[in-house]
């Protein structure tokens, strides 16, 4: 068992900045786990935004990249998001994700929803213009 616990979503203007944790947990739990964030506005699909393998390889998707920082303390088995420059789109539920990791044509990789096994149940981020 797996359990990924999600916090730090709240209500912030645009151009602000909020931090996400994600602590994992759970007898089937261990830091060589690749772990990802995903986010998921309303009436639009699940779209992975970043993603960080057990050797602290970081990749990450272009809407996001140069705004967003993902990291992980592995002494505490928390995940974190570091989201600056936040604007309106930016507003969905976001979710921390478990799995083996993605690589494709070797190259590190974060996937799509179906490669990851363990999924938290996400906090909300709702950015206002």
């Amino acid at each position: 068992q797996v359990l990924l616990v999600e916090s730090g979503g709240g209500s912030v203007q645009a151009g602000g900045s909020l931090r996400l944790s994600c602590a994992a947990s759970g007898h089937d739990y261990n830091s060589a786990y690749s772990m990802a964030w995903f986010r998921q506005a309303p009436g639009k699909e699940r779209e992975g935004l970043a993603a960080i393998d057990s050797d602290a390889t970081t990749t990450y998707a272009d809407s996001v990249k140069d705004r967003f920082t993902i990291s992980k303390d592995n002494t505490k088995n928390i995940l974190y998001l570091q989201m600056n420059s936040l604007t309106p789109e930016d507003t969905a539920m976001y979710y921390c994700a478990a799995g083996a990791g993605v690589y494709r044509d070797y190259r590190f990789d974060i996937g799509s929803e179906g490669d990851y096994g363990y999924w938290g149940k996400g906090t909300q981020v709702t950015v206002s213009s």
